[in-house]
């Protein structure tokens, strides 16, 4: 927008002020005309006058109350060196955050960033117990973790929380579990690990339960199936956790009833 285009300074322009005919004039200055002792006052006050800045400036006297106005009026006079204008930061109730990615509990592993599912499941494969944690710790730091979310409804007294045996994979390869574990009476049956000599804890009459372990893979596939779990779009945990806890309702439903 070219503020001051329409004055010149030619001589025709310098010659005297002209008024031109009635009929050739726009029907908006027809109505409110100017007289000459004050045309060439406004002409100069327009040629210094930016409308774009002084404009947009007056607009939080108009708006006091919000900061709806200050916020539109602060781009046009803070524009950086390259010209470059951060626009929404200050918007109540808003939270903009252009170019940023991640969140809360997203960690950085071998393959990328993500987010763990730590999923504890009963013999049908129904979802007992969940935990999202950042990708970055190891299964062995977040299985106490996880048996602590484990809430079975009882006909009378508490919730139960332990449960007698936990079945899981190599990754939960630890004997200070196993006896914290064993403390708490939970029975941890895990393979060891092919590079770990010292197996003092292996019982091959243990390990044939180690085959049912397909049944909580199972569950984890059934939570791929849901592509707002798969790939984490939520920058907050709450938003995504309560995405996962719908997905472990629907999965009971389809299995219960």
């Amino acid at each position: 927008m070219g503020v001051g285009g329409g004055f010149s300074s030619s001589p025709e322009a310098t010659a005297g002020p002209k008024r031109p005919p009635a009929s050739t004039q726009p029907s908006l200055f027809r109505r409110y005309l100017v007289d000459s002792p004050d045309r060439g006052s406004v002409a100069v006050s327009a040629r210094r006058v930016s409308f774009a800045l002084d404009l947009l400036a007056a607009t939080p006297a108009m708006g006091r109350g919000g900061g709806l106005a200050e916020c539109l009026a602060r781009p046009v006079g803070s524009a950086g060196p390259r010209g470059t204008v951060e626009v929404g930061r200050g918007l109540s109730r808003r939270q903009l955050r252009p170019g940023e990615k991640g969140g809360a509990a997203v960690g950085k592993t071998k393959r990328g960033k993500g987010t763990k599912w730590m999923v504890l499941v009963d013999g049908e494969g129904l979802p007992l117990g969940v935990r999202l944690e950042s990708a970055s710790p190891s299964e062995v730091k977040l299985a106490e973790a996880t048996l602590a979310e484990v809430r079975v409804p009882r006909p009378q007294g508490r919730p139960r929380q332990k449960p007698e045996r936990v079945i899981a994979d190599a990754g939960y390869d630890s004997d200070p579990l196993r006896r914290r574990l064993q403390k708490r009476g939970i029975e941890l049956i895990v393979p060891y690990r092919k590079n770990n000599k010292a197996r003092r804890f292996e019982d091959g009459r243990k390990l044939r339960r180690y085959r049912r372990r397909w049944i909580v893979e199972r569950t984890n596939a059934w939570l791929g199936q849901f592509r707002r779990l798969l790939v984490r779009h939520e920058h907050l945990l709450c938003t995504y956790r309560a995405f996962f806890y719908i997905a472990c309702f629907w999965i009971t439903l389809r299995r219960c009833f």
